[in-house]
């Protein structure tokens, strides 16, 4: 065989060998994808050595700049070449010391957060039922110089259709109505008392703020319709200029690179435990599926940036430095899907937040989940609420994607508390959400068409109104639209 023989046979084998080579269906891609997750996942395994070795991941501690670190370590170990810190200041605030004494009675109670450096005050306690403000509005002048007592939740018996507030935006009703402290009762049985923030905008506030357990805020009520209450609240805390990371790892696009979807969870906790629920299981599933991009040489059109957020329990801090970041440097435009995991977890749907152009997108895309495990049930929805890190990108008209969880509601109870420890996590839960937000997220990031795109400012508008998001955003200063 001469030499042109021999290179014309070697050419038509080539040219039918890559005729034969089939791409591979969406089918097969997932069923490799849940292979490898089932196999290797490592977000339970990672999620308990960091709550061994860190504990909690309180933003602006010696711990959270642990947990950034120890993540940031992890994107490298997973093969990820361009992770950056994102350091932002913020105004880092940390427990001290907390009594309280009613009618002269020591009562178990914890400071919830942004309370003030120090603070000591005496005064009648007025029950204000749930602390919304029709409740302050029937009689307006009822807490001005005293404490207002109120629920975490909608108290049973109250009339039906009520849209609870946020601990922070009832804090903010009480100070707006004179209240010189503020009592809030947790709604867990058995004594366990909650923490998180008080303040709307992250801000220290000028009233100190507490919670006491369910049984002794059900008790003083009762008492309260047969005789008066007084409160001493008495506290010291700390509050500090510090720095804080956002950890962001970039997967850069094949086709599309200057569109980018960002998956994120915020890293950092409370400090009453190790914050395994809230939210290891959400940033350290965010690890895991970025491991699992890397491990299944995911490349889809678009860019996606995985990002561990510092400081949501604060105030969002991390996701508003980044949102704001991006509006400064005219990158918000690119931003065209934010998906997040808080609290999240066995997942069995999804919810799609914003102006839909292909709901059937999604469903589409859960029936082929679906078909590879049928705990995956493919529920959809389309609403959003507050106070997560998806906030700050659905005020600029950003599209959202989160997960329907299914976990045991029993963990709830840890929330914000000094029970949320590992011992909750499940293992098949936190790789369930592994498994099924990997197909999720490339299947988005790699779209021809995405679903959904940024809504104007007047969409915007319309759709905060539509999910009753109006007058909470209002009472934290983030309603940004003239009335």
């Amino acid at each position: 065989m001469n030499k042109i023989a021999y290179l014309l046979m070697v050419a038509l084998c080539l040219q039918a060998c890559s005729e034969t080579k089939k791409e591979e269906s969406q089918a097969e891609l997932f069923a490799r994808i849940d292979t490898e997750i089932n196999q290797n996942s490592k977000g339970y395994s990672s999620l308990k050595e960091a709550t061994e070795t860190i504990g909690h991941r309180l933003t602006g501690s010696s711990n959270g700049e642990k947990a950034e670190e120890y993540t940031y370590n992890k994107f490298k170990e997973y093969g990820f070449e361009d992770v950056t810190y994102q350091t932002f200041e913020v105004e880092a605030w940390a427990r001290g010391n907390v009594s309280l004494e009613i009618n002269n009675n020591s009562i178990k109670v914890v400071t919830l957060g942004h309370s003030p450096i120090k603070s000591e005050v005496t005064g009648e306690i007025v029950d204000m039922g749930n602390g919304l403000d029709a409740d302050y509005a029937a009689n307006p002048e009822a807490v001005k110089g005293k404490i207002a007592l109120a629920y975490i939740s909608i108290l049973p018996g109250s009339e039906e259709g009520l849209t609870n507030l946020h601990r922070s935006e009832k804090t903010a009703l009480a100070i707006k109505y004179g209240a010189i402290g503020i009592i809030i009762i947790n709604q867990v049985d058995n004594g366990v008392l909650l923490t998180g923030t008080a303040s709307v905008t992250g801000e220290l506030i000028p009233i100190p703020a507490v919670c006491i357990g369910k049984e002794d805020g059900m008790a003083l009520k009762e008492s309260m319709k047969i005789k008066k209450a007084t409160a001493k609240i008495a506290m010291t805390n700390k509050s500090d200029v510090i720095k804080a990371r956002n950890v962001v790892a970039t997967l850069t696009g094949s086709e599309i690179p200057e569109e980018i979807i960002v998956l994120g969870g915020h890293l950092d906790s409370w400090d009453l435990a190790t914050g395994a629920i809230d939210n290891g299981i959400g940033s350290f599933a965010v690890l895991d599926i970025a491991r699992a991009f890397k491990a299944n040489n995911l490349h889809p059109k678009r860019t996606v940036k995985f990002v561990m957020f510092m400081g949501e329990e604060q105030g969002l801090l991390g996701s508003k430095f980044l949102v704001e970041q991006a509006i400064e440097n005219k990158t918000i435009e690119n931003i065209k899907y934010m998906m997040n995991l808080d609290m999240s977890g066995n997942p069995i749907g999804m919810n799609a937040g914003g102006k839909l152009d292909d709901e059937q997108f999604f469903k589409d895309l859960g029936s082929a989940i679906q078909k590879q495990d049928t705990i995956y049930q493919n529920t959809f929805s389309n609403k959003s609420g507050l106070h997560s890190d998806h906030q700050p990108f659905m005020l600029e008209g950003v599209p959202i994607l989160s997960v329907n969880s299914n976990l045991d509601r029993s963990i709830y109870g840890c929330y914000h508390s000094d029970c949320d420890d590992f011992n909750l996590v499940n293992e098949d839960h936190m790789k369930n959400t592994s498994r099924f937000g990997t197909m999720m997220l490339y299947s988005l990031a790699n779209a021809d068409k995405l679903p959904a795109t940024k809504m104007d400012s007047d969409t915007t508008k319309e759709f905060m109104i539509k999910n009753n998001l109006k007058e909470k955003l209002i009472i934290g200063n983030d309603w940004k639209w003239e009335e």
